[in-house]
């Protein structure tokens, strides 16, 4: 029995698996079990931030293997003291909970904030809504995903989790209809600056302004879903640096530990004291090899000269797209890119990518890329030079 054979056996069937076996990897390259190579373009969807094996962060992560490899939250441990006072210094924030993934980190955020406003107001208050954004993902836990604003995942799974309201993305006057609708109900406002998984759709920034504007007047507390945004992604650190706002609540994952399991939820000055002893914790958080991997890649990332390369490169790839006649226009940021094309399906070109040697993923319509952070120019040349003879067909 061969190696899919064996898995449909015995993997559940909950995702549309291409017929690759990925076998290893090196740089920006990974390699099939039939020694195949692919140009990476997808990343792991945003997760091996630094590529394939990077020399460092495979150094840190083994020598943190042959230290301690994991330990209970009831201890400590230097590897997580570290990397939690490099994340917060580098993003500003007071405190930070590490979980496992985005949607534990949004999990975190959720429960952080109708606590604050139950600490606040009291529980007859009832202020728990938090308003989330129409076209929005947040997770597949049942409470991220009654978070998400996406119809097409509210099946199956009833009852959802009361208390979220939907607001249409970059659509003011809706935000402030709502906000008025739930006066005094509203404990937080969700919402990624660039939605991933609803198709690499921005904010704008008036909008942006607005959810800040309108929040400050009520003690509204604003979350950041930077799961797929952050960490250097779209061009900057945190992409609310770009808008020019700090959140009261930032949550990351996907790139932060280079490929380990690794969520984080980072709380302001406002609200970093709200989750106390025993109403919060994750077995794994914190893991001591996720954070040996966080800590190579914050340093990386950290560098202006990195961040400048990874705006030259979302530059260069935008030169190469508006080189193929199929494309209709990108949309993103940074080294989050959604491609609309004029006349061929995102899924189809996809599939032929991946059997010419380039992988790629797609979000609605649009194909999606999400290279590593550090691809090289010669990557980028050929990965691109495929997708333009395919498209070009």
């Amino acid at each position: 029995m061969g190696t899919i054979e064996k898995f449909n056996e015995h993997v559940m069937a909950t995702y549309g698996r291409l017929d690759i076996v990925l076998d290893k990897g090196s740089e920006q390259n990974a390699v099939g079990e039939d020694g195949k190579q692919y140009i990476d373009f997808g990343s792991g969807i945003g997760t091996n931030s630094l590529g394939y094996c990077d020399k460092d962060w495979a150094d840190a992560i083994c020598a943190q293997a042959r230290s301690i490899q994991h330990t209970s939250n009831y201890y400590y441990t230097k590897v997580q003291a570290d990397f939690a006072a490099k994340l917060c210094e580098a993003t500003g924030y007071s405190k930070v909970f590490f979980g496992n993934s985005g949607a534990e980190a949004n999990e975190c955020a959720i429960k952080l904030a109708r606590k604050y406003s139950f600490d606040k107001y009291g529980k007859d208050a009832q202020r728990n809504i938090i308003i989330t954004l129409v076209n929005s993902f947040h997770g597949r836990t049942l409470a991220t995903l009654s978070a998400t604003g996406q119809e097409v995942f509210h099946n199956y799974f009833f009852p959802f989790v009361d208390g979220f309201v939907n607001v249409e993305a970059n659509d003011i006057d809706d935000l402030k209809n709502k906000l008025a609708e739930n006066k005094g109900k509203v404990c937080a406002v969700m919402f990624e600056f660039v939605q991933g998984e609803g198709g690499v759709c921005p904010l704008t920034k008036e909008f942006v302004d607005a959810i800040f504007a309108e929040c400050a007047k009520d003690d509204i507390l604003t979350i950041a879903d930077e799961v797929q945004t952050g960490v250097g992604r779209t061009g900057a650190l945190l992409t609310s640096q770009l808008f020019g706002v700090k959140p009261n609540i930032t949550t990351l994952a996907k790139g932060i530990a280079g490929g380990v399991p690794m969520g984080a939820c980072l709380a302001d000055e406002k609200c970093c004291d709200v989750l106390t002893k025993s109403t919060h914790g994750s077995t794994f958080g914190g893991n001591p090899l996720a954070c040996a991997g966080g800590n190579v890649v914050l340093d990386k990332v950290t560098n202006p000269d990195f961040i400048k390369e990874i705006n030259r490169k979302a530059e260069l790839f935008k030169s190469k797209l508006a080189e193929i006649d199929e494309v209709e226009g990108v949309d993103g940021m940074g080294l989050m890119l959604g491609i609309r094309l004029k006349t061929k399906k995102a899924a189809d070109i996809l599939v032929k990518c991946a059997q010419n040697g380039l992988l790629i993923l797609t979000a609605k319509d649009k194909l999606r890329f999400l290279p590593p952070l550090n691809i090289s120019d010669e990557n980028i040349e050929k990965g691109m030079k495929i997708l333009k003879d395919i498209l070009d067909d």
